[in-house]
């Protein structure tokens, strides 16, 4: 479900603080928690860290980013591998290749 066209796309006022009291040719990393907060214009060029948990994974904000949620480019889950003889087959194929 999308938010309520009545209230607005929700966007963290302490992260626009934080943007708005930087450059674009800053290459620092602006850390948050706000899963959460929509993806603006003005968000375009910076690189934010963005807490999954764990740790804060970069994500580099785009022009096709905006709109979306910055919780979307930072993964929760980490993906190891199927296990069973095919995938044990695939990586003695791999193996031998190389």
């Amino acid at each position: 479900m999308s938010r309520s066209l009545k209230k607005g796309p929700y966007i963290d006022e302490k992260l626009m603080k934080k943007i708005s009291n930087l450059r674009k040719e800053d290459k620092t990393i602006i850390k948050t928690w706000a899963r959460f907060c929509i993806i603006t214009p003005e968000m375009v060029g910076f690189t934010f860290g963005v807490h999954n948990g764990k740790e804060f994974a970069p994500v580099y904000i785009t022009e096709d980013m905006v709109g979306h949620k910055l919780g979307e480019f930072s993964f929760t889950t980490k993906f190891v591998r199927h296990g069973g003889k095919m995938q044990r087959e695939q990586e003695a194929k791999v193996k031998q290749e190389k």
